[in-house]
């Protein structure tokens, strides 16, 4: 099982709706080693910035998603962002969309 970590819209049950066709199932959690930027992208969106400092964190929500919920994730999310895994809170591992520098 994979874990995608939403920070912002994808929590949103009609954004759920629309990009998957159904709604996630998830649980709290958060990201640990990170900061929220808020209206950081395009100016309306945020954005969590990796700080390596483990005191950091943003909370969110881990939702259990397969190969093709991640292939629609990231076409949502546009090249504003890139997918990377890293380490929760729980102890669980979870995408989570960062800036992408490229």
């Amino acid at each position: 099982m994979e874990y995608l970590f939403s920070y912002g819209t994808l929590q949103d049950l009609q954004v759920q709706k629309h990009i998957f066709g159904r709604l996630l199932t998830g649980k709290p959690d958060a990201a640990l080693g990170f900061k929220k930027l808020e209206n950081a992208v395009y100016g309306q969106y945020p954005l969590v910035v990796h700080t390596n400092n483990l005191e950091n964190k943003v909370a969110g929500m881990a939702y259990e998603v397969n190969d093709s919920d991640l292939k629609k994730a990231d076409i949502y999310e546009t090249s504003a962002y890139k997918r990377e895994k890293f380490p929760l809170e729980s102890g669980d591992e979870a995408w989570i969309y960062i800036e992408n520098s490229n």
